[in-house]
């Protein structure tokens, strides 16, 4: 009868609103058909129970699958590929490309010093990377994408470059050697190295002149009649060409050239090598 089936789904409806009562969660009733009869029963859905006190849902990232299918660990720190104190062949590049970046303008100098970890503290700062001064993968990483292959005279642009071997004419007696491959400068006493140094050259322009002179005047405290600038410790070989000191050397390395007198850098170096070299002492420059 019409009457005893309506009976029944009104029971069904209650024992459902009764549960909600309950607080049984998650449950969906559906009414029946227009005219009371075709409705499909109610359907009760029970949500699973987690232990008591604990969260049903995971903090975001938190025990997310590795790939090997476990908890993930912590990331690993960047390994450290250079760091205060290092030096070496490394360093120079990593001196030159923050200098291409404006991070750095001394050197390079091969020595990682308290001014390259102070750059590099800087760059790793402005791109959200730790700042610890210290080289890393990722601070490597982000540096070479940003800068490019820096040449040999850009990793030795203030010197240090390891001189050519001597030049068969350098072999005997008391000889300036000097090298524009290497750009270098050897005194050599019978065919004994006793200091190297790095040089710089004329421009194409101004080139230095290459042979087998001697020294023939020493000045001192010499000025370039010429150009009007000084040439401390000059010691004249052809013409007016002679090794002399150079500040603009000292102060820009191979960014700059001379008028062919052969540059020395380094003053106090110069100022032993110009007590030892005697008037009459030859001078080798080659390539």
């Amino acid at each position: 009868m019409r009457g005893t089936g309506t009976g029944r789904h009104g029971i069904a409806v209650l024992a459902a609103l009764t549960a909600l009562a309950a607080g049984a969660a998650g449950c969906t009733v559906r009414p029946a058909g227009a005219d009371g009869e075709g409705g499909p029963p109610v359907r009760i859905e029970v949500p699973s129970r987690t232990p008591s006190g604990a969260p049903s849902r995971a903090p975001d990232g938190a025990g997310k699958p590795s790939a090997r299918g476990g908890p993930a660990s912590p990331r690993p720190a960047s390994r450290v590929l250079w760091s205060p104190g290092d030096s070496g062949r490394d360093v120079r590049e990593l001196q030159a490309r923050l200098r291409q970046v404006a991070w750095i303008f001394h050197g390079p100098t091969g020595t990682y010093d308290d001014l390259t970890a102070k750059a590099v503290r800087g760059f790793q700062g402005r791109r959200g990377l730790p700042a610890t001064g210290v080289t890393d993968r990722a601070t490597w990483q982000r540096l070479v994408a940003m800068t490019r292959e820096p040449g040999r005279w850009e990793l030795y642009l203030m010197g240090g470059q390891p001189a050519d071997a001597p030049d068969p004419r350098c072999r005997t007696g008391r000889v300036l050697c000097i090298s524009k491959t290497s750009r270098t400068l050897r005194w050599m006493v019978d065919g004994r190295t006793v200091s190297t140094l790095p040089v710089r050259f004329g421009s194409e322009y101004t080139p230095t002149r290459e042979g087998v002179f001697r020294i023939y005047w020493k000045s001192r405290h010499h000025v370039s009649t010429l150009y009007d600038s000084p040439m401390p410790y000059a010691m004249f070989f052809s013409g007016g060409q002679a090794v002399h000191f150079s500040a603009d050397f000292a102060a820009r390395g191979y960014a700059g050239s001379s008028h062919g007198c052969v540059n020395v850098r380094d003053e106090e170096a110069i100022a032993r090598l110009y007590e030892q070299v005697r008037d009459g002492d030859r001078v080798v420059v080659h390539r």
